[in-house]
């Protein structure tokens, strides 16, 4: 091992000189020593010496001092030992990238001047990095950071995280919430240039494995418990308002948070909160929102409008699927200047959707798979049609299955009694991928209804948009709805990458809480991904092979990283965070003094 000095030349020709701790190894391959370099010191004329001087005594009194007869060789201390070693890449990416946004900072501003202890940042940044690296419960996320991740500011600190901190910085991350979600998307659209004429808007649910929903309270417009005095933010882990109590002032009905609802992920049979999000045509999501499970989808998108009204936006474009296409929807995004592009239901049977499919013209080719052309209906309104050939053959693949499946149950009917049939009808009235195409005789034998198969067979790979925009072009409004996959994209990552479910609390806050631990992560890994081009799963396995170790004497304690491979330092350079430096921590006992 030796210190080598190199020499680079700067653009205007000058030179400068860099101090570097090298050693040299055996290629075997080539046969030949190459020099590796350890550590770099920096510039020459501008070396810290005293820092360095302070390394050198530190690491003499940790290892031992050089024996006499070794030729400098250095002997460690007797009780020297290898301790552990634990992942540290995951956690120092995202501490760098919470850092660099800022929100730790934010959080302890919030923080200050209450009664709040300021490790609950760490404690906040602990549950989100938990949920982006190894989703647990919150009990089992305490033992995660005491045993199994290296975290600044918590690891090898005297500070335990208790299962009890964590409830408490969950208890209070709800209180802060709006002003949180506006500081964190104004430094995201500062390090991302965010484009947000478009924002993308969808809810989805999540049930929990529990048989009894709870008790209805009386709640406000947005979903939000109301006290006595028809005043939010009442303390939502108390039972009920009796059954009989007037309703406070602003109540718009009683509701349990967790209820029964049209579930999305065909679980009717169990308790459900809404979620909802919105995101950026970026990916980026900036914000998300809970109500109670038995809440439709449509006048949501009216408070989340409302939400996102003084951010600092500019004119907005929200995108929508058909859920929320009513005509208050309509009315109340359009006003002040916004704009929409919400899908429409074809087969609903409306006007608009009738006109449409009847009125003649071409189709433009927008993308491979995307052909579109815009029919006139309205004057206040533009209206899209899109197809798409690769949808069409799944819907018409889909319908033959369909087909199939009814013809077999209703092959044989006519022999029935028209009791027994009456019976089988009921049978596939509760299919209503199957009743769609059934048909029934004056004589009460069952049919497939071919008019219904062809009128179907129209609407293959078809959906139909409605714009208040009167600039965007065609192209625009059918490639930003089909953007809308984002969203969805960001559900799949929440519920399988980010395990949003199970959730293991019973309290309203505790679960808004945890839903926002699981938009921060989303919001983390979304960033990785659109600034090093991979996917957060890819990009974790990779981190988590940056280990630390930590070793102990009679002298102290010093943690060293592994060397980082070429794509773990490319994911660093891509977020502008720096890696690791190689020795962690350095921390001596001085001598007794004497």
């Amino acid at each position: 091992m030796f210190v080598r000095t190199s020499t680079r030349k700067n653009a205007d020709g000058s030179k400068v000189s860099y101090l570097q701790l090298a050693h040299n190894e055996w290629d075997p391959a080539a046969k030949t020593s190459r020099t590796k370099v350890l550590y770099s010191f920096g510039r020459a004329d501008q070396l810290d010496r005293a820092a360095i001087e302070r390394l050198i005594k530190a690491l003499t009194r940790l290892l031992g001092s050089p024996t006499a007869g070794g030729r400098g060789r250095q002997e460690p201390l007797p009780g020297l030992e290898f301790v552990e070693s634990r992942p540290l890449g995951g956690a120092w990416l995202l501490d760098g990238l919470w850092r660099r946004l800022g929100i730790d900072r934010l959080l302890r501003r919030l923080a200050a001047g209450t009664r709040r202890d300021p490790v609950v940042e760490r404690v906040l940044f602990a549950l989100v990095a938990n949920r982006a690296l190894a989703p647990s419960s919150k009990l089992a996320a305490t033992g995660w950071v005491a045993h199994d991740v290296h975290l600044s500011g918590l690891t090898g600190g005297d500070y335990t995280v208790s299962d009890d901190a964590c409830y408490r910085a969950m208890d209070w991350l709800i209180k802060v919430e709006e002003k949180l979600a506006r500081g964190v998307f104004d430094a995201v659209a500062d390090l991302l240039n965010l484009e947000v004429d478009l924002i993308f808007f969808d809810t989805t649910s999540t049930y929990f494995e529990t048989e009894d929903p709870d008790t209805p309270v009386w709640r406000d417009e947005h979903g939000r418990v109301l006290d006595p005095d028809g005043e939010p933010g009442a303390e939502s882990g108390r039972e009920s308002d009796a059954e009989g109590d007037a309703p406070p002032a602003g109540a718009s009905g009683r509701a349990g948070f967790r209820t029964h609802g049209k579930s999305k992920d065909a679980r009717d049979d169990l308790p459900q909160v809404i979620v909802g999000m919105a995101v950026t045509r970026d990916g980026i999501p900036v914000r998300v929102w809970c109500w109670p499970g038995n809440t439709s989808d449509s006048p949501l998108i009216r408070q989340v409008r409302d939400d996102l009204r003084d951010w600092t936006l500019g004119k907005l474009i929200w995108v929508a699927d058909r859920g929320f296409t009513s005509a208050a929807n309509r009315r109340h995004l359009a006003a002040g200047g916004g704009g929409y592009i919400l899908g429409e239901k074809l087969r609903s049977g409306s006007p608009e959707a009738t006109a449409a499919l009847a009125r003649q013209g071409r189709y433009q080719q927008v993308a491979e798979n995307l052909r579109v052309k815009e029919v006139k209906i309205s004057e206040h309104e533009r209206f899209v049609v899109c197809h798409n050939p690769e949808a069409a053959d799944r819907d018409a693949a889909t319908r033959d299955r369909l087909l199939t499946r009814l013809e077999a149950m209703i092959a044989g009917s006519d022999r029935l009694t028209p009791t027994k049939r009456a019976e089988l009808r009921g049978v596939i009235s509760t299919k209503p991928g199957l009743h769609r195409f059934l048909r029934t005789t004056p004589g009460g034998l069952l049919r497939i209804d071919a008019t219904k198969v062809a009128a179907d067979a129209r609407l293959d790979g078809k959906y139909l948009l409605r714009t208040s925009d009167p600039h965007l072009s065609t192209e625009d409004i059918a490639l930003g709805y089909k953007q809308l996959l984002e969203v969805e994209r960001g559900w799949r990552d929440m519920k399988q990458v980010l395990d949003l479910r199970p959730v293991y609390h019973r309290l309203e806050d505790r679960i808004r809480a945890h839903v926002l631990l699981c938009w921060l992560a989303l919001l983390l890994a979304r960033i990785v991904e659109t600034r090093a081009a991979t996917t957060w799963t890819r990009a974790r396995t990779q981190l988590q092979r940056l280990h630390v170790g930590t070793f102990t004497g009679p002298a102290g304690v010093f943690r060293q990283t592994t060397p980082a491979d070429p794509e773990t330092r490319r994911l660093h350079q891509a977020l502008d965070i720096a890696l690791p430096p190689r020795i962690l921590h350095l921390h001596t006992e001085d001598p007794a003094p004497r």
